[in-house]
């Protein structure tokens, strides 16, 4: 079997992702929430998780983050965005927070 030569970075970056997530939402749990895209079992499961079982969950070759925008031309809004920089930020900001949160019982991430 070929191994991906990226599988190593894609476990370095889920396990950041995992521990920044955490930080998040023992910080500010509410705005947490909003910013993953999760719901309160998510964020319960996440604070309660130990390093071996973040470092264990982290051990995947998929991404455990993703884009926040649904479509590329959402993306493409955010990069292409000719307002003023001072309200650049906030714009991005909507356009990425108008992606819809999971379903109740929500099988990913965030």
């Amino acid at each position: 079997m070929k191994t991906n030569p990226h599988v190593a970075e894609i476990r370095e970056l889920n396990l950041g992702y995992l521990l920044l997530a955490q930080r998040l939402l023992n910080h500010d749990r509410a705005e947490a929430m909003f910013r993953l895209k999760i719901d309160d079992e998510m964020a319960d499961l996440l604070v309660s998780l130990n390093v071996q079982q973040l470092s264990r969950l982290a051990n995947t070759n998929q991404l455990m983050c993703h884009f926040g925008a649904e479509s590329a031309d959402q993306l493409r809004q955010v990069v292409d965005n000719p307002r003023d920089q001072g309200l650049a930020h906030i714009h991005s900001s909507l356009l990425m927070a108008s992606r819809s949160m999971p379903a109740e019982g929500g099988d990913h991430v965030g």
